[in-house]
C-alpha cells in the first residue's frame, strides 16, 4: 500500500510529466489561441461560434481508444510506438495549422485544428493508458499531480505565452515554435520504458476489441454504481467552477485585470499544490481513505464561496476562496484520477480510461445549462450551497462502495 519515492519513481513520475506536457499543448493551439487568431483575421462572430466543435474529438475519443489497445507499431512497444507517432503526427499538424491561410471564412484554419484535435486526443488515449499501465498504486496520485504540472504549463505556453509571441512575431513563427515544443513529449516516449502490463497480446478478432473492454468492466461486482460514482463524485466541485468566473465577475463587481489574475496564477498555484499534496497523502493514506477525505474537503471547500457571496465585494477574501477551492479540487482529482486508473485492466486501459474519462466529464457538461438558471432563481449564497450539496450523492456512493475499492486496493497491492 504505501510507497516510497526512490530514484526509480522519480523518474518514471518526470516522465509522466513531460508527457502530461505534450498532451496539454494542443489544446490551446485549436481552441482559445486559434479563437484569437481568427479573432484578429476577421472571421465573423457566427463563425467564431462554430469552431468550438473541432474539441469534439476530446469528447468522443473512446470510439476509437479500442483500435490502439488492438494494434501496435512494429517499434519501441504496444504504448510507447503509439505515443512517438501521434506526438510526431501532432508536430506535423501544429506546423500545419500555423502556416494556414487565415482568410474571412476560417475554414482552412477549421479544417487543421479538427486534425489536430483528432491526433492530439488520440495522444491522450495512449498516455493516459500509458500512466495506468506505468505506475504502481501507490504513485497514482502523484503520477496524476506530475501530469497535470505538465498540463498546465503546456496551457500557459500555448495560451498566454503564445499570444505574447504572436503580439511580436506573428502567428506562423509562433506556431512553429509551438510545434518544435512537441519535441519535450517525445524526450519522454524515449527515455520512458514500456510498462510490462503493456506487454499482453492484442484482442484476437474485432468483436473482442469492440466489446472486450465494456464486459470486462460490466461483469465485475457492483460496476453499474461505480460508474455511477464516476459521474457524481465530482459534481458539486464541478457546480461551483461552471459560474466561479462570472460569480466574481457580475455578482461580486471584480474587474477582468483581478479575475484573470486571480485564475490564472492563484489558482493555478493552487490547483498544482493541492494535487501534490493529495498525491503525498495518498502514499500513506490508501485510495479509498484519500477519495473519502479529499471529497469532503472538496465539497466544504465551496462554502467559502458563499460566504463570500454574503461578504461581498473583498480581494483578500476572493483569494483566500479561490485559492481554498482549487487547492482542495487538486486535492480531490488527484485521488479521483487515480482510482480511475485502478478501475482498468491493462489488457484494455486506452479503452477503458478513455471511457471512464468521458464519463467523469459528463458531469461537468450536464451542470452547465441548469446553473445559470438556478443562480437566477436562489441567488449566489443558495447556488453555492446547493453546489456544496451536490457532493453529498457522491459521498454517499463512495461509502456504499468502500468494500468494492477496498477489494480493488488490495488486489492491486
Amino acid at each position: 500500500m504505501l510507497g516510497t519515492i526512490t530514484k526509480g519513481n522519480a523518474r518514471m513520475l518526470l516522465v509522466v510529466m513531460l508527457l502530461g506536457f505534450s498532451s496539454g499543448l494542443p489544446l490551446a493551439l485549436s481552441g482559445s489561441t486559434l479563437q484569437a487568431r481568427m479573432t484578429m483575421a476577421g472571421v465573423a462572430l457566427d463563425r467564431l461560434g462554430w469552431i468550438t466543435l473541432v474539441g469534439l474529438p476530446y469528447a468522443l475519443k473512446f470510439l476509437w481508444a479500442p483500435l490502439l489497445d488492438r494494434w501496435s507499431w512494429p517499434f519501441l512497444g504496444r504504448r510507447r510506438g503509439w505515443m512517438l507517432v501521434t506526438q510526431m503526427l501532432t508536430l506535423v499538424l501544429i506546423e500545419g495549422l500555423g502556416h494556414a491561410e487565415a482568410d474571412r471564412s476560417g475554414g482552412a484554419l477549421a479544417i487543421w485544428a479538427l486534425c489536430l484535435a483528432t491526433a492530439s486526443a488520440t495522444q491522450d488515449i495512449v498516455v493516459d493508458a500509458y500512466r495506468t499501465d506505468l505506475l504502481p498504486p501507490s504513485l497514482r496520485g502523484l503520477g496524476a499531480s506530475s501530469a497535470t504540472l505538465g498540463y498546465r504549463l503546456a496551457m500557459l505556453c500555448s495560451g498566454a505565452l503564445a499570444l505574447g509571441m504572436a503580439a511580436s512575431w506573428g502567428w506562423v513563427t509562433t506556431y512553429d515554435a509551438m510545434a518544435l515544443s512537441m519535441i519535450v513529449g517525445m524526450l519522454g516516449t524515449f527515455w520512458s520504458q514500456e510498462p510490462q502490463a503493456a506487454s499482453v497480446y492484442p484482442v484476437p478478432s474485432w468483436q473482442e476489441t469492440l466489446m472486450g473492454p465494456w464486459r470486462d468492466f460490466l461483469d465485475r461486482p457492483g460496476a453499474w454504481s461505480m460508474l455511477a460514482l464516476v459521474v457524481l463524485y465530482k459534481l458539486g466541485d464541478a457546480m461551483a467552477f461552471a459560474l466561479s468566473s462570472v460569480f466574481l465577475l457580475r455578482g461580486l463587481g471584480f474587474d477582468l485585470v483581478q479575475v484573470g489574475w486571480v485564475n490564472k496564477g492563484v489558482a493555478l498555484v493552487a490547483t498544482l499544490a493541492g494535487s501534490f499534496v493529495g498525491g503525498a497523502f495518498m502514499l500513506r493514506w490508501g485510495l479509498f481513505r484519500s477519495l473519502w477525505c479529499f471529497g469532503w474537503i472538496q465539497g466544504l471547500a465551496t462554502l467559502s464561496f458563499m460566504g463570500m457571496a454574503v461578504w461581498g465585494h473583498h480581494l483578500g477574501g476572493m483569494v483566500g476562496a479561490v485559492f481554498l477551492e482549487n487547492f482542495s479540487s487538486g486535492m480531490g482529482t488527484s485521488a479521483f484520477a487515480a482510482w480511475l486508473m485502478g478501475l482498468c485492466r491493462a489488457r484494455y486501459s486506452a479503452s477503458q480510461f478513455a471511457l471512464l474519462s468521458a464519463l467523469a466529464a459528463l458531469g461537468r457538461i450536464l451542470v452547465g445549462p441548469m446553473a445559470g438558471m438556478l443562480a437566477q432563481w436562489i441567488g449566489w449564497a443558495g447556488y453555492f450551497l446547493v453546489a456544496t450539496l451536490m457532493a453529498l450523492p457522491g459521498l454517499a456512493l463512495l461509502w456504499r462502495l468502500r468494500h468494492e475499492i477496498g477489494a480493488l486496493e488490495q488486489g492491486e497491492s
